[in-house]
């Protein structure tokens, strides 16, 4: 019988809420040990599900019974949480976007590779069955060359300046909440960064923006048209578009079917369905991963991840956001 990974969360929030129902699905993964700047968080999450409560950070991540801990803080605390697990030795699963800019997550790349302990950014869309059979068809060349790529995600919400979403000291707005997810799906597409970047935005009263979208071109051909809201409902799907053929993935963040279209018809419909949102892919990723000793997912590479933040930098600059954490 195989060992229970044990699992640190480092947060107690909604990420947390969500990641811990897909976990205890999974028989070969536990939590064992939760921490929150809130003690109270942290030891009402504890008791739900059976876990050790700290209010320290270094204390879960020294807990002997702690084999890799996932971050699910708010953006701005990513490098520094990440920093202190990766210096005391411990695997990190970091939700994304790993950090607010390409700079911070230029500095935890830099310590895992230091340390030569695992590190991954928690793009959980990656590991769907769904999404891996889209890589599957463009790789067979089902759509010939790619062209262009469509992705949208936009949910309504209520401005509230005190909210994350909608606090710039928080690196709040459309883009990193959401709008990473259109970034990141183009740049598993193409598997380059794009070398021309054109976007605008809609900002709010706190500065930050409520709506945005851009337009990515690449070296050698292609584009994405990636559109990200907080503000508006959005139809979430992402479609990719090649010289002999399309595919559409409906609700691409967390895709249960995909389409695949040749000359204007569909010839393919991949479905696989599963308990709970799918956070279980990832995890089971990652376990699978440290139990064969890498340092690295080879599905969602650390140099990709700086190349992610690089052009959400870049994306960020077309409007000129600058967080205030940025100006010091």
């Amino acid at each position: 019988m195989k060992k229970k990974t044990g699992w640190g969360f480092v947060g107690a929030g909604s990420i947390a809420n969500r990641m811990i129902r897909d976990l205890e699905k999974i028989p070969d993964g536990r939590l064992s040990a939760v921490a929150s700047r809130s003690f109270d968080k942290a030891k009402a999450f504890a008791e739900r599900h059976d876990a050790v409560a700290y209010d320290n950070y270094e204390q879960l991540i020294l807990d002997k019974n702690v084999d890799v801990v996932y971050i699910a803080t708010p953006h701005t605390l990513h490098m520094e949480n990440t920093l202190l697990a990766l210096e005391l030795g411990k695997p990190v699963l970091c939700e994304k976007p790993m950090a607010p800019n390409a700079g911070q997550v230029r500095k935890m790349v830099g310590k895992t590779r230091e340390k030569d302990v695992y590190l991954m950014e928690a793009m959980w869309t990656r590991f769907f069955p769904a999404i891996q059979q889209v890589r599957t068809w463009i790789g067979q060349g089902e759509i010939g060359k790619v062209h262009m790529v469509t992705a949208d995600f936009g949910f309504s919400s209520r401005l509230d300046p005190s909210s994350r979403l909608y606090d710039p000291a928080l690196a709040g707005g459309s883009l990193l909440d959401v709008g990473v997810y259109a970034v990141s799906f183009a740049s598993m597409i193409y598997g380059r960064k794009p070398n021309r970047i054109a976007g605008m935005a809609e900002t709010t009263s706190t500065g930050v923006d409520a709506c945005m979208n851009c337009t990515l071109g690449y070296e050698g051909g292609g584009m994405a048209s990636l559109y990200s809201a907080i503000n508006t409902n959005t139809v979430q799907e992402a479609k990719i578009f090649g010289e002999s053929g399309y595919i559409a993935v409906p609700n691409f963040w967390s895709p249960r079917k995909a389409y695949l279209y040749r000359n204007g018809q569909l010839t393919e419909e991949f479905y696989r369905d599963h308990d709970g949102e799918g956070f279980q892919f990832e995890i089971e990723t990652v376990q699978r991963d440290l139990r064969e000793g890498k340092t690295e997912n080879s599905i969602m590479p650390l140099d990709e991840s700086i190349e992610i933040a690089e052009t959400m930098d870049a994306i960020r600059a077309q409007w000129g956001l600058i967080y205030p954490f940025e100006k010091q």
